[in-house]
């Protein structure tokens, strides 16, 4: 049998098999409210076979966007939007779906990647005032962003409480924390963009304070029977920054909060990074993370061979793999994995007669609507 194509469980949660899709941002939104795009674009991948689906970062109030165009769940509106898309989404496919909750703090108020990406003044049209752990802008050429106070800091954790209870309510499978990346919990992290005097800056455990009090806020908030992970940056790739270390210590005091799988990822928060981005290469912090705590883990990073995801599942590396890019380019990557590792996938049966002669159990039977 295939370890990929294995379920597991996650509190009450079942994955049918091992494969994730990652969060993408999409920059479709509009005002934050979910467009026809969401419907087209999560609804192909719901039918991809895949385990479990991770909707993109999205933003739990408007400064929290990376972009202007960014996915939200802050208001009633937001909500609304949402609920219409997974309603479709509901309607045709059975697979796990979570969502992933973001703020991306001083890497906010950008341009369009396709547009350049540079960051947007506050003064500019589509451009707003940024926040972070301390007055460090991102790049050369921002704008500073201002360091957040205990005040505002506990209206963006509430606001990540917030969305997620509208999560909840939107009947989404789980939760992903957005702690990676250099967004604004990883700049809390790092001591390369938090450099506070009080006790949310310096030594190792104020770092960690604020993100583990967001974290707490959302797992208190959803249903106890939901599952709730954390996508976390292993390294930032350069000196002086956070570390593997670092983030096994903070795994562990995860674990005493109920998380429920850890997403390894790695950079992002510095321009002076310097990464060798070849298959799987961060899949070893994501083993050395599960070794270190027992928590489950997801691998992800050019992870786009079935047999590659097999050894890593069989050899008890990660416990998920999840694909991006990858799987954008070829959507139906689960059925080629299944097919190629003599397993099985569940779709819709509108495309069970697609599978090559011969082939005759690619695709099993389920109780997916028609």
């Amino acid at each position: 049998m295939s370890a990929l194509f294995s379920k597991l469980q996650l509190r009450e949660l079942e994955l049918p098999n091992r494969i994730v899709v990652s969060p993408m941002c999409q920059y479709a939104a509009s005002n934050g409210l979910a467009t026809a795009w969401h419907t087209l674009h999560l609804g192909s991948l719901a039918l991809s076979g895949a385990g479990m689906l991770i909707v993109e970062a999205t933003a739990v109030e408007p400064e929290g966007r990376i972009t202007y165009a960014d996915l939200g769940l802050w208001n009633d509106q937001t909500e609304s939007a949402l609920c219409t898309v997974m309603q479709d989404v509901r309607r045709y496919s059975r697979i796990p779906v979570v969502i992933q909750l973001a703020h991306a703090g001083r890497k906010a108020s950008r341009e369009l990647p396709w547009q350049g990406g540079k960051q947007i003044r506050h003064s500019q049209p589509y451009g707003w005032q940024t926040y972070s752990s301390s007055e460090i802008p991102h790049s050369e050429g921002d704008a500073k962003p201002l360091a957040l106070g205990k005040f505002e800091m506990n209206r963006i954790k509430a606001a990540f409480a917030n969305a997620a209870l509208r999560a909840d309510r939107l009947g989404f499978d789980g939760i992903e924390v957005h702690a990676a990346h250099g967004f604004l919990l990883h700049q809390f992290l790092s001591p390369l963009a938090n450099q506070r005097h009080d006790e949310y800056g310096g030594s190792f455990e104020n770092r960690i304070r604020y993100p583990l009090e967001v974290f707490a806020a959302i797992r208190d908030a959803v249903s106890g029977h939901k599952p709730v992970g954390i996508r976390v940056t292993v390294t930032d790739w350069t000196d002086h920054g956070w570390t593997l270390e670092d983030t096994i210590s903070f795994s562990l005091r995860l674990r005493m909060l109920g998380v429920d799988w850890i997403d390894a990822s790695s950079g992002g928060l510095s321009t002076s990074q310097k990464i060798q981005a070849i298959p799987g290469y961060q899949v070893p912090g994501a083993q050395s993370i599960k070794e270190a705590t027992g928590i489950p883990t997801i691998a992800v990073g050019l992870i786009t061979d079935p047999l590659h995801a097999e050894d890593i599942i069989s050899t008890g590396k990660s416990d998920m793999v999840a694909l991006g890019r990858g799987i954008l380019y070829n959507p139906r990557w689960p059925w080629h994995a299944a097919d190629r590792l003599g397993a099985s996938v569940c779709t819709a049966p509108q495309y069970w007669k697609s599978q090559p002669k011969g082939r005759i159990n690619i695709f099993a039977k389920d109780d997916i609507l028609a």
